[in-house]
């Protein structure tokens, strides 16, 4: 929902802070009124009542009561002014008629105002029929008044502009606003009335002395509302007092108010929400929360619940997880003990199974409200899933009956059911013995790409976990599985189910095309146009070998004003959308179109280019330009554009659409999240420009044999099922994207298929309406049947009506309107769409099917009984000859990309790599096998994620310790080793640090760093052949060979390595055995007999006991421990070590602005034939002789 109540509190600070400073609409002109605001006094305090139920606290009442006397006690010392000023004091959580409900005190003083807050706060009261708890509360100061300055003012918008209602008698007795309110429409774009027209419209029973500073204040109101994307706002009572003799003017008072603010226009007006609740301009006198930083100059706007409708923590954390993604989470509890739980994808899905399962009697079972959907992630959705079988399992008593679990939805466009699935299941077998002791039955319907995958996993899941999981998919009807959980047969309206497993890409594939289930399409297909799509491409290639397709610009012919595509149509993408542009020219081949669909991408983010895509089996290229005048110059027959810009840009690439209205007629707005103003100001343009707009907030729209937009339709294999790559006779229009797709299914399973398809979008203000898409298809002859699916909220249905009645409308129409349930529930529930909220009895869904009823239209007694109507309406119009059925077409075969069709499981390929060490291809990191939070979480350290990448175990906490110590005792040695000097030299010749330590990390090796496994090796061998430590010095020394790991340039006996002493000293102590150690520390003792440095130098005692380590811990066996030291495991250990240092003298060299650096002459001896052997020294008065060589 975009329109979203605020608190009053929060509504006042708005205007105070605003109604000075947002742009003036209208230049000042006769009037010149001196409109002062009333001081910005106002307190609001709130109370934490979940206090009262902690079951922690001994005494929760006792502890509650003293929480409110300190927080009153805070309150006064921020708000001075309440100490002396009479008060005002009530509720502010947004309910109606608090005056008429006791919940107002007035004239009053501080004392008098805790003592009736302190009676309230916490306490249960009934408003009308919605009952809830009192814990926030307003306090401001009385503004005594005589009833005759009591106005009322509202400012409300509606599709056309915004209307400015007004009446003198305001009050809490001001009775029926709509009838005896005098009313002021302000146009979309269109200029602000003049003084005198707001005078003769509005204010034609106020004094003349009050008209001045009300003309004024009405003007500057509507200017905040406008300027900070209010979407309702009402004063009552307005006060306007006579002025004083020490004032010049009247003063005006806006003592009640009740207001709505666009949340989808944050990120526009965002920071200015904030500034105006910023502790510094609301008068706090002592700034308590100066220590909290926030991403304005004061704290976020806040949206809270209904009255009676607090969140609980679980739908906090929900929205929480809304927040944060793209896509769509919403959950609210209804009844937390009922016994009918749901899990839906789709918001106008969601709504239909409410529906059903009110429609059944059991809307007092149901016990919760929500919907997944914009392609949730796995980790996504089990959150989500996890949150519901929690509090579906919570109650330690079962109920008798067991629960019911309804898994349902629509037919996906484009999310991979199988991945959010992995969630649920997930989040499903944690629950395992929770869900059996509630004896919770599941149902499970769902189609869309990978869903027979996702149906699979949920069918072995019921085995695995002992939980009874009925499956069902899009053969089912959506809301089948109802009338199968909660009566236990099924409705009997839906008697054409086919077999579930069928995947229309494996059939394909593997030559096993199931056989249409009707042998008939329509006789409308012997058109020019179904000719045309049912030949194929006539582009040929000239050389069948060649891979690339190449396409000519074609011409295109007229066409009638209600066909907007064809197959000749061609269009725009805006946004770097490959997938879209993919799936377009996919349902393009299987229509056997002549030319793709997509003309070019318009994508300003990148210069000119060309972009590969597939054309069937062959691949195309396609223009990417960078702006919409290229792309227009270079494809003057594009009159279609499928914008997919952000619902922060889509407002300014909107409008350059607008500048080639005279070429673009048809504009498809997807983003989700428009502003509303944006959206009435992009409605406005394009009636002037005679542009069509779909959307925003929509899927977008198919004609099947023509055109689809984006991702209408989802993948190939549910086009095909759906028979959309032809012509039938059935046009729809509907709000919901997801629904749109199970109107293709039902649409193509009762009659011979879908014509034209437009999904309007879920929006309160889409750019076009039910109307304009079935006048349409009213006066195209190829049409037949037309379908509405509407939902609550809104008045566009009514406009349909009054098309039936007068007769512009004379084609069967079939018509529903989802979200009959809302009756059902006791307080205001938003639905998953952002128009899908009745504000009036007109704009609920029972309404508007009654209204459709009467008027003409054929509207069944509920969704289910759609497929029966649509079935019993086609079958008529056949039997009339309206419409001839003819033979179905051969189905066309389905390009499939590689990559989808690997991840169906229908084809393999060996892979380029093999990897056991980590996977990035969750929704979490994995080393070895454990998740990245984890290793945070137990704290396992750098020493720990080296065992699990290097060693894919996870290794003793003395182990992992004992990893670190060799990192941080390897890590340097001083800049004149050859590693780092060759770093440094590196580094002061400029080049970068990848480089620099690259340069110096290649000296590693025997001699230098890398002696690790070869003294592994010698030691061990010996150790392993039972060689005694003489022995093996003196087999050595036979050798001519070094013993690496012995000896040291300048530590000795006498002069030890303490890196050497701390490794020694800390393996002895922790190693579960040295055996290694203690053998090289007694060769130690021979070696240095010969010479005092002889020494188990660094290399050497990092070595051994690396070897004790591998052999002793139990972390491996022993050919385990010998192939790591022979495939260098323990150099690894010195090079990432000295890394560090490396990259540490990198660093050094870079702040200490070091010159390119060149070895001095004289520290080189120069052995040039002709010149004397060793050392040259020239005098430097042979060099000023330039006798150098005498």
């Amino acid at each position: 929902m975009s329109a979203k109540a605020i608190r009053e509190y929060d509504g006042k600070l708005l205007l105070a802070y605003w109604l000075l400073r947002s742009p003036p609409l209208i230049k000042s002109d006769s009037s010149n009124s001196k409109f002062v605001p009333p001081d910005t006094k106002i307190a609001h305090v709130a109370f934490d009542i979940s206090i009262l139920n902690d079951t922690s606290i001994n005494n929760p009442s006792v502890v509650f009561s003293n929480h409110v006397q300190q927080t009153l006690q805070v309150l006064e010392q921020t708000h001075p002014w309440l100490l002396t000023d009479k008060l005002v004091a009530k509720p502010d959580q947004l309910i109606k008629r608090r005056g008429k409900s006791g919940l107002l005190l007035l004239n009053s003083d501080w004392q008098q105002v805790k003592e009736w807050i302190t009676e309230k706060a916490g306490k249960e009261i009934k408003v009308d029929n919605v009952t809830g708890i009192l814990k926030t509360f307003l306090v401001e100061p009385f503004v005594p008044h005589p009833s005759d300055t009591e106005y009322y003012i509202n400012i409300n918008s509606v599709r056309d502009g915004d209307y400015i209602l007004f009446t003198h008698e305001g009050g809490i007795e001001v009775g029926d606003v709509d009838a005896k309110a005098l009313k002021l429409l302000i146009p979309v774009e269109e200029t602000y009335p003049s003084s005198q027209e707001i005078k003769d419209k509005l204010l034609v029973n106020v004094p003349v002395a009050k008209k001045d500073v009300l003309v004024d204040f009405i003007s500057r109101l509507y200017a905040v509302y406008v300027d900070l994307h209010f979407t309702y706002l009402e004063i009552n009572p307005l006060v306007v007092l006579d002025p004083t003799s020490a004032e010049d003017a009247p003063k005006v008072f806006y003592l009640d108010l009740a207001a709505k603010l666009d949340q989808t226009a944050e990120f526009e007006v965002g920071p200015k929400w904030a500034i105006a609740r910023a502790p510094k301009n609301i008068g706090i006198a002592i700034n308590i929360e100066s220590t909290k930083t926030y991403i304005d100059q004061g704290p976020p706007i806040e949206f809270p619940a209904p009255f009676g409708r607090e969140l609980t923590k679980e739908e906090a954390y929900i929205q929480e997880l809304d927040s944060k993604t793209g896509a769509s989470l919403k959950l609210t509890i209804l009844n937390k003990d009922g016994r009918i739980w749901t899990m839906v994808a789709g918001g106008g899905a969601s709504v239909v199974y409410s529906d059903a399962i009110a429609a059944l009697g059991f809307a007092h079972e149901l016990a919760n409200y929500g919907e997944y959907s914009g392609a949730p992630t796995e980790t996504q959705t089990y959150e989500y899933a996890k949150t519901v079988l929690d509090l579906m399992t919570r109650n330690p008593v079962p109920h008798p009956d067991g629960k019911i679990l309804i898994i349902g939805g629509g037919i996906a466009n484009f999310t991979n059911v199988a991945i959010t699935f992995k969630g649920l299941i997930r989040a499903l077998q944690e629950f395992k013995q929770p869900l059996i002791a509630h004896k919770v039955k599941i149902f499970v319907r769902r189609g869309g790409p990978n869903y027979q995958e996702g149906l699979r996993a949920m069918r072995q899941l019921g085995d695995e976990i002992g939980v009874d999981i009925s499956v069902y998919g899009p053969e089912t009807h959506i809301t089948e599985i109802v009338p199968l959980a909660l009566l236990g047969h099924g409705s009997g309206y839906n008697d054409n189910a086919i077999d579930s497993s069928e995947n229309t890409f494996q059939n394909q594939l593997f030559g096993t095309s199931t056989p249409s289930t009707k042998d008939k399409t329509t006789a409308n297909d012997t058109s020019e146009e179904s000719k045309d799509t049912n030949s194929r491409p006539t582009t040929p290639i000239s050389n069948p070998r060649e891979r690339m397709t190449y396409f000519e610009n074609p011409e295109i012919s007229q066409r009638p004003w209600y066909s907007i595509f064809t197959n000749e149509t061609r269009a725009f993408v805006f946004g770097m959308q490959p997938r879209a542009v993919q799936g377009m020219l996919d349902f393009d081949y299987i229509c056997k179109r002549q030319v793709p669909s997509v003309a070019a991408m318009v994508y300003p983010f990148g210069g000119n280019h060309m972009q590969k895509f597939y054309w069937g089996t062959k691949e195309t290229l396609l223009h990417v330009f960078n702006n919409l005048e290229d792309a227009i110059k270079n494809f003057p027959q594009v009159d279609t554009v499928v914008n997919f810009a952000s619902s922060r840009s889509v407002y300014d690439s909107t409008f350059e659409f607008f500048k080639y209205s005279n070429q673009i007629k048809t504009i498809a707005i997807i983003a989700e999240g428009v502003p509303e103003r944006r959206a009435r100001q992009i409605i406005h343009e394009a009636k002037n420009k005679d542009v069509l707009i779909i959307g925003p907030a929509t899927v977008g729209g198919i004609k099947p044999g023509c055109f689809k937009i984006g991702n209408t339709g989802g993948m190939m294999d549910n086009i095909v099922s759906s028979k959309l790559y032809r012509p039938g006779s059935v046009a729809y229009v509907s709000k919901s994207g997801g629904m749109s797709n199970e109107l293709n299914n039902i649409i193509s399973r009762t009659t011979d298929g879908v014509y034209e398809g437009i999904a309007i979008g879920g929006d309160r203000y889409p750019g076009s309406t039910f109307i304009d898409h079935l006048l349409r298809f009213e006066n195209d002859p190829k049409c037949k049947i037309l379908v509405l699916l509407g939902e609550v909220g809104g008045v566009e249905e009514y406009k349909v009506c009054e098309a039936i009645k007068d007769g512009r409308i004379k084609k069967p129409l079939i018509a529903w309107c989802i979200g009959t349930c809302a009756k059902m529930f006791a307080t205001e529930v938003q639905f998953g769409h952002a128009g899908a909220l009745a504000q009036s009895d007109l704009e609920t869904a029972d309404a508007k099917n009654n209204a459709l009823r009467k008027a003409g239209g054929i509207v069944p007694e509920t969704f289910e009984k759609l497929p029966l109507v649509l079935r019993e309406t086609f079958q008529k119009l056949v039997s009339d000859g309206t419409i001839k059925v003819v033979s179905e077409p051969e189905v066309p075969k389905i390009p499939i990309d590689y990559s989808w069709a690997q991840e169906l499981g229908l084809v393999r390929k060996p892979a380029s790599f093999v990897s056991t060490i980590c996977d990035d291809r969750g929704q979490e990191l994995l080393y070895a096998g454990m998740r990245i939070s984890d290793v945070f979480k137990e704290n396992i350290g750098i020493g720990g994620v080296l065992s699990l990448l290097w060693f894919k175990r996870r290794l003793p906490d003395y182990a992992c310790k004992f990893i670190e110590m060799i990192l941080m005792l390897t890590a340097d040695h001083g800049p004149a080793v050859s590693g780092a000097h060759n770093t440094i030299v590196t580094a002061r010749a400029g080049k970068d640090l990848i480089s620099s330590l690259c340069a110096g990390l290649l000296t590693i090796g025997d001699r230098f760093g890398g002696a690790l496994d070869g003294a592994a090796e010698m030691f061990a061998g010996a150790y392993d052949k039972s060689l005694t430590p003489r022995e093996f010095v003196n087999s050595m020394r036979r050798q001519n060979k070094l013993i690496l790991g012995i000896g040291h340039k300048i530590k000795s006996r006498n002069n030890p390595d303490l890196r050497v002493e701390i490794i020694k000293d800390y393996a002895k102590r922790n190693f579960p055995a040295t055996s290694l150690l203690d053998y090289a520390l007694a060769v130690e003792e021979i070696t240095t007999t010969k010479k005092d440095s002889l020494i188990l130098n660094l290399d050497g005692a990092i070595a051994v006991c690396f070897v004790d380590l591998l052999r002793e811990s139990g972390a491996f066996s022993r050919e385990e421990a010998e192939e790591y030291i022979k495939i260098g495991a323990l150099n690894g250990l010195f090079v990432l070590g000295r890394s560090i240092g490396f990259t540490g003298h990198y660093l050094d060299q870079k702040r200490l602005k070091q010159g390119l650096y060149r070895h001095p002459w004289d520290d080189i001896s120069y052995l040039v034939p002709g010149v004397e052997q060793g050392r040259t020294f020239i005098s430097q008065d042979k060099v000023a002789k330039k006798d150098i060589y005498s």
